[in-house]
């Protein structure tokens, strides 16, 4: 054992070889993993790391490729369906496996790079040196199978990509002046306190309050003295806004705690396009179908007084508003809890709800068995 960590089947821990390979499921990926590839990318002059997925698993091998190669840049990266069995102790399982792995990675491999017992077969089936890396855990102490069964308890060792994908986002949307910032930002202080991992939980603002400020001091660079009401809104405003309200939500889901609150997204969006311009917006809409978010709380118009904040016109407006906003949810099967009655009532309702999502879990399913 090498003071680095690596055992090289005898040879020295700064060799470098020339095309190295490092295999695995990353399911998900974590910091061992990253660990692994940085010491194999340093150690060879080119590195193809290949992602083998089963089709039981619940995370697409489309995603742990992409995650891999944002982590990864300078490194290959490919991916292959394996439906395998693991089997370490049976030949013919073994050249199943290869089968696969030679598919993928048809070119000729002069060192692999493992962390597992099996390393040193997987070199000898390669024809190349075998190298293990930390095998005890010992540099950055995780597995595949600790991510799985406690993501919040390991978020530490998962990269900005991977906590996006896993982080559980929660919607605040409703009518004008009806709270949803006030909200946001309460749940956002409320899961801070619990300290840890949670210390880091972020809101991200609507982004359509600042767009709208922006085409107000627009107009008023043209027309001195101009109000809210001279404001027009067009329909290609809209895709733009929700654009760029997902780009934040993305941005804050990447670096936050396990949960998110977003202060309206792009599917509240599309009903501020209706409130606006009477009809839908399918731009507007597509923008929405790709969102990523888990929980919508509603806030209620009734209970709360209308505040006129210079940005604001649609007093008259808040029933329709919250009826639509509450049919389109249910329309489109989002999980949605509405908030009524005063701020702590509200706060409790949410704040209940969001334990109750977070309880749930990430349901990943169990990989193939392995006999190893």
């Amino acid at each position: 054992m090498t003071t680095d960590g690596a055992a090289t089947h005898g040879m020295t821990a700064d060799r470098r070889y020339g095309h190295g390979l490092v295999l695995g499921k990353f399911y998900p990926p974590h910091a061992g993993h990253h660990h692994l590839v940085r010491t194999a990318r340093e150690r060879c002059d080119r590195l193809t790391v290949l992602v083998c997925a089963s089709s039981v698993e619940s995370v697409p091998l489309a995603d742990r490729v992409a995650w891999m190669r944002e982590v990864h840049p300078d490194a290959l990266v490919v991916g292959a369906v394996d439906d395998v069995p693991v089997d370490l102790h049976d030949p013919d399982v073994w050249d199943a496996h290869m089968k696969i792995f030679r598919a993928a990675v048809p070119e000729p491999v002069d060192a692999v790079f493992t962390s597992e017992p099996y390393g040193e077969e997987l070199g000898r089936r390669f024809g190349a040196a075998s190298v293990c890396v930390d095998p005890d855990r010992r540099t950055h102490p995780v597995s595949g199978t600790a991510v799985r069964a406690d993501p919040a308890g390991c978020w530490d060792h998962l990269a900005a990509p991977v906590r996006a994908a896993l982080t559980r986002r929660v919607v605040v949307l409703g009518a004008e002046s009806t709270g949803t910032t006030t909200m946001a930002r309460a749940l956002a202080d409320h899961y801070r306190r619990r300290g840890g991992v949670w210390a880091r939980t972020r809101w991200v603002p609507e982004y359509g309050r600042e767009y709208s400020e922006l085409k107000l001091a627009e107009l008023r660079a043209e027309r001195p003295g101009a109000t809210w009401s001279d404001v027009a809104f067009h329909s290609a405003d809209f895709p733009v806004i929700a654009l760029r309200q997902a780009e934040l939500e993305e941005a804050a889901a990447r670096d936050g705690s396990p949960v998110l609150f977003c202060d309206t997204d792009a599917f509240a969006t599309t009903i501020w396009h209706e409130r606006y311009l009477g009809t839908a917006s399918p731009g507007t809409g597509e923008i929405a179908a790709r969102g990523r978010q888990h929980l919508w709380l509603l806030t209620d118009h009734r209970g709360v007084a209308f505040e006129d904040d210079g940005l604001r016109d649609g007093e008259h407006l808040r029933p329709w508003m919250t009826a639509r906003f509450l049919a389109q949810l249910a329309h489109t099967g989002r999980r949605t809890v509405v908030l009524t009655g005063p701020h702590e009532e509200r706060l409790a309702t949410a704040v209940a709800a969001v334990d109750a999502l977070l309880a749930e879990g990430w349901h990943f399913t169990d990989p193939l068995p392995e006999r190893r």
